[in-house]
């Protein structure tokens, strides 16, 4: 990503609409849907300035990779533990059959071997472990969010579909979200593209309009994993070893 993306991450993470209602979706899906075990052994995948540790740790005992010298910088001061450097496909020190739960949070698309990480990710995972994932979803949403966030690619559902299966992973759940707000964030991307934009356009709305979309947006923490969305700007999945 962009040094100004991460800049944005580590000043609006805690407070933007969309990194607020979208850690509530995420524990929602984990509560109900992975269900770890207590004292579940957890690790977070480019896990950016630390924003999702927090909240993970309700589920378990925390670690953390990433790849990015400053990010892992202020994630480590964040959690108060070392974040490794990993890049995906390497594993690193990361050991085989050891986790729980793998959080894999808006990564898979900045990777160029996304195939291979998804299988190396499976043999990290205990028998039975989880991998949550979430996606950029609809390759035709491609804008300048995406060039500044240097993503390789945006999914849709039966690539997911196919990559699990070659992994050996099995789909407990594959869903769109971000749903209820997708006409006003397909519109944005569309004037973005018509107004050749070059910029990314994840900025702080104003505090009304803030609290708004969070909590629109956060309604889908009740939705996801048991209304299957038509359609939605992400996807997000539980898939297991």
């Amino acid at each position: 990503m962009e040094r100004a993306v991460f800049d944005r991450m580590a000043d609006l993470g805690d407070a933007h609409w969309w990194f607020v209602a979208r850690r509530r979706i995420l524990a929602s899906v984990i509560e109900r849907v992975v269900r770890p075990p207590k004292a579940a052994r957890i690790l977070e995948i480019g896990c950016g300035t630390g924003h999702n540790l927090a909240m993970l740790s309700r589920f378990g005992d925390v670690s953390a990779t990433e790849l990015d010298d400053p990010a892992r910088e202020m994630a480590t001061a964040r959690s108060g533990r070392p974040v490794a450097r990993i890049a995906l496909p390497d594993r690193g020190a990361l050991q085989n059959g050891h986790y729980d739960l793998i959080a894999l949070l808006d990564v898979l698309e900045h990777v160029s071997d996304d195939a291979g990480s998804l299988k190396v990710i499976h043999d990290l995972l205990k028998p039975g472990g989880a991998i949550l994932l979430t996606v950029p979803a609809n390759p035709w949403m491609w804008s300048a969010h995406d060039e500044a966030h240097h993503h390789y690619r945006r999914y849709r559902k039966r690539e997911i579909e196919v990559f699990a299966q070659d992994a050996g992973l099995t789909i407990q759940l594959l869903s769109y979200f971000n749903s209820l707000l997708f006409p006003l964030v397909a519109a944005a991307r569309f004037a973005g593209k018509i107004a050749t934009r070059e910029s990314s356009d994840d900025v702080m709305p104003v505090a009304p309009i803030n609290s708004l979309l969070t909590g629109i947006f956060g309604l889908e923490s009740y939705l996801v994993g048991r209304v299957q969305m038509p359609i939605g700007v992400s996807l997000i999945g539980v898939l297991r070893r």
